[in-house]
């Protein structure tokens, strides 16, 4: 399966954002995807076996629990195939950094006038 079908899929990109935040039991996991998307554990820990067998994930068994977290190998394939497409937009989020630190500039300067009445 392709990096970005895996990707596809908004449950998947919920675990995996989950994982960005450290590494998580299957019951962790499992809790907060049926609550935001309302589907069995079973269909949760199927997601979860398409994210560890295509370089998504990692599982971890201690005692009776799994623990699972990122895994950066598929990520850094995606990001690799990304890179020749960053010369789109990376320009224009350079101008809006630029444009948001003026604005922020802007501001400060705005503010230490008021200080001065």
């Amino acid at each position: 399966m392709h990096a970005f079908d895996v990707l596809g899929d908004p449950v998947r990109r919920r675990i995996l954002e989950l994982l960005a935040e450290g590494e998580q039991t299957s019951g962790a996991i499992t809790g907060v995807i049926r609550a935001e998307f309302g589907i069995s554990q079973p269909a949760v820990s199927q997601h979860l076996r398409v994210l560890r067998d295509n370089g998504f994930a990692t599982v971890r068994p201690i005692g009776a629990r799994r623990l699972y977290a990122v895994d950066d190998t598929a990520l850094r394939e995606a990001d690799a195939w990304l890179a020749r497409f960053r010369r789109f937009w990376a320009p224009h989020l350079a101008a809006m950094a630029t444009e948001v630190a003026r604005g922020k500039r802007q501001r400060r300067l705005a503010d230490e006038g008021k200080h001065d009445d």
